[in-house]
């Protein structure tokens, strides 16, 4: 049975806007997948495939994240990875997801661009008629592969620009700093899209990331980017510009050995549009719901704290004004009833 904290966060209206579709892939799917592929795994049950996902940084996240994928290849895969996802977080108070995927980890071996992202598209549609929640894709580029391979992506992306609603950089991030993207960035905004990258806790250079990625490329918002408290100037840019922090409190705690609860709390209390998310969920045995109840637990959150992270999601979130404040009236009835 849920503890009176947890049955509040998982009924309250959230949106989700640090989703790695490719880090939804459960071990039970997994083998689902590799069954209809032809694909033999190395492990031969789903606690096996779960001891697997162990790792103690973000490197060695990394080296169990990308191989995994190898069973996704046709567009009903991609299909069957969202929709699996989207059916598991509109029970826990999800009415909105903007989700990252990787293409070039899927067209670097084979895959074609188009049946990655007409599967992720056929389950936005399905999860929609079904279950009433929205979803839009936002396609990061691998920022430990050539600039180069971003701009032949990014180009590639352009006939499925009205199914892709911003850009982002992810992986690596060790000696591939924002401005290495400076071109693609400046691309993708000519061509309308939003942006986001990666700023993840505690990496080399990680405040100079958090400056070019602010400063130089302009994003609209900063994934993870907790690292930020510790410049007071850049602390007042993001609050200024309303730059907003998708912040993972549980995955922080993989890549470094607590979740930035206090960093995050303070954050919030000085004003900045922070949301809590989950990451890569199925690596992390958390989704949204869980990353709320642990932040509440650990950083001694109040009720009305948690309500303003749910209202931050929506004000964060790349939707129409007119949709938010619909949302936001959703969380107010439902504060009013709980």
């Amino acid at each position: 049975m849920l503890s009176p904290l947890a049955a509040f966060v998982r009924g309250l209206p959230k949106a989700e806007l640090h989703l790695h579709l490719e880090g939804t892939l459960e071990p039970e799917l997994k083998f689902r997948l590799a069954r209809r592929n032809g694909i033999e795994l190395p492990q031969r049950s789903e606690e096996e495939v779960r001891a697997t996902y162990r790792f103690h940084d973000l490197s060695s996240f990394l080296q169990v994240y990308y191989p995994a994928m190898a069973v996704l290849r046709e567009a009903v895969d991609f299909h069957d990875l969202a929709y699996e996802y989207l059916r598991r977080v509109h029970t826990q108070g999800v009415r909105h997801v903007e989700m990252f995927f990787d293409p070039q980890a899927h067209t670097s071996r084979g895959v074609p661009f188009a049946s990655v992202v007409s599967g992720y598209r056929s389950a936005i549609v399905r999860a929609r008629r079904e279950f009433g929640i929205s979803a839009e894709l936002i396609m990061c580029f691998l920022r430990d592969l050539p600039a180069e391979y971003a701009m032949a992506t990014l180009l590639e992306a352009l006939p499925y620009r009205h199914w892709i609603i911003g850009v982002g950089l992810d992986s690596d991030e060790r000696g591939n700093p924002p401005r290495k993207f400076a071109a693609v960035f400046e691309r993708a905004r000519r061509e309308g899209f939003l942006l986001t990258m990666h700023c993840d806790i505690d990496q080399p250079d990680s405040l100079e990331h958090i400056r070019q990625a602010l400063e130089d490329i302009g994003v609209d918002r900063l994934d993870h980017g907790t690292n930020i408290v510790s410049d007071d100037r850049l602390v007042e840019l993001a609050r200024t510009k309303g730059i907003a922090l998708t912040c993972c409190p549980i995955s922080n705690s993989v890549v470094t050995e607590q979740m930035k609860a206090p960093e995050i709390v303070t954050l919030l209390d000085r004003g900045l549009l922070v949301t809590i998310n989950s990451d890569d969920p199925a690596y992390f045995s958390a989704y949204i719901a869980d990353n709320y109840t642990a932040l509440a637990e650990q950083g001694e959150l109040t009720r009305e704290q948690l309500i303003t992270l749910a209202a931050n999601s929506f004000r964060a979130s790349w939707i129409t004004p007119a949709r938010q404040e619909a949302f936001l009236g959703e969380i107010d009835s439902y504060v009013g009833r709980a």
